[in-house]
């Protein structure tokens, strides 16, 4: 029978949880096996016993390990929240406020201004939602149970690190469960390699200093191979009958390819007509968007991994420069919702007399439940999804009380 420590760092914590007190303990074997690599990468004896002491597992980053929204929600939905009007003017507000930073860091690095504050508008909402988990607790916990922990054990040295060595204060390094934090949300290890001082103050300030977090993304995007002679790519039609087997992010062919296949951008301007490389993404399928994507959107992608990310950061750029929405409808009879609509929903279930918290267009646990269990009252399929029936049922619903 394997021991509670073989357990915490094999990930069958994973598939069996262990009780509370259990997972205590094995936690703080795990701990202690972890000293000696800690020590090896860099973080001191003193360090790593003074910032663990007091440490305890927080083992819902667990389930959060297998629910990133970048995989799990509708691609409609997913762009739906983060490129909404709203977005689009916070973002033109941001951009004007830090305009001189954001120029400056653009000469400096070579990414253009729109292109860093969409990725700060879809990381963090411009600096307003940071994530409240501490990092040494959520990444100590990912360090001893799970999967990934290999990974997850160098991101915890790393934010020990930071610690040491760049003298922040524990408390400020909270963030997401999986530790990205500050305003444009770097992991640990990537913060100790890229992140910059832009305001001049002596100090990487990724939480704090918006110049700081702005020139850092800067800074990553150039390292992560950003071209500022090309566009990230370009939303497309794409002609009868052509064949899209081979379409994907990386089977990329000259963009003159493209053009005598009958590829041609849907806004109607023409497509640079060159050698680039450029891969068709369909990220709802055939009959969905369609987009030409070049190696600027790769490195958009390096960022977080994720296709619906990088196309989120790339459309919200594009409505930064001032840019419309995407002109092909995404394939569905059930559009998703901006973050106004999502409020109005909430809004609308606590009329019902439903607790969904402080209706803030975020679509946690606890909307979802209310939702379903309006849908049942108003005999729909009690999904749980936040779409555009759902919202629409919820109104009609209320109509003839607010005629009363």
């Amino acid at each position: 029978m394997k021991s509670l420590l073989s357990f915490a760092l094999t990930g069958a914590a994973l598939i069996l949880p262990l009780p509370a007190a259990q997972a205590a303990d094995a936690f703080a074997a795990c701990l202690a096996q972890l000293r000696a690599p800690a020590l090896k990468a860099g973080v001191s004896g003193a360090a790593f016993d003074t910032h663990t002491a007091n440490l305890a597992p927080d083992m819902a980053v667990i389930d959060l390990l297998d629910a990133q929204p970048e995989f799990k929600t509708p691609i409609w939905d997913y762009m739906a929240g983060l490129v909404d009007d709203e977005r689009v003017a916070d973002g033109r507000a941001g951009m004007a406020r830090w305009q001189a930073e954001l120029d400056r860091a653009a000469k400096q690095y070579g990414v253009d201004p729109a292109t860093i504050a969409a990725v700060w508008g879809v990381e963090s909402n411009f600096g307003r939602t940071l994530g409240g988990r501490p990092l040494l607790t959520s990444l100590s916990t990912l360090s001893c149970f799970g999967r990934r922990q290999a990974y997850f054990r160098g991101e915890f040295f790393a934010t020990l690190k930071i610690i040491q060595d760049e003298h922040i204060a524990p408390e400020r390094l909270a963030g997401s469960w999986a530790g990205a934090f500050g305003q444009t949300q770097f992991m640990p290890s990537t913060y100790l390699r890229l992140a910059v001082d832009f305001d001049g103050d002596g100090r990487r300030d990724l939480v704090d200093s918006v110049p700081d977090a702005l020139a850092s993304t800067a800074n990553f995007l150039k390292r992560a191979g950003w071209n500022p002679a090309l566009a990230w790519g370009y939303e497309v039609k794409l002609p009868a009958g052509l064949d899209t087997a081979g379409a994907g992010r990386k089977n990329k062919r000259p963009m003159s390819s493209w053009v005598r296949q009958g590829v041609v951008r849907a806004d109607g301007q023409a497509l640079p007509a060159g050698e680039t490389p450029a891969g068709l993404m369909l990220p709802a399928g055939r009959s969905g968007p369609a987009f030409l994507v070049t190696r600027n959107f790769d490195a958009l992608y390096s960022y977080n991994a994720a296709e619906s990310y990088a196309l989120a950061i790339a459309h919200l750029s594009d409505r930064l420069r001032g840019g419309g929405p995407l002109v092909q409808a995404w394939p569905t009879d059930d559009p998703g919702l901006s973050r106004a609509q999502r409020r109005e929903l909430q809004r609308l279930l606590i009329a019902r007399g439903h607790d969904v918290g402080e209706p803030d267009g975020m679509i946690g646990a606890r909307t979802r439940q209310a939702l379903q269990a309006a849908q049942r009252e108003l005999g729909l399929p009690p999904d749980g999804r936040a779409g555009m029936k759902a919202l629409q049922a919820l109104k009609a619903s209320a109509a003839p009380t607010a005629a009363n």
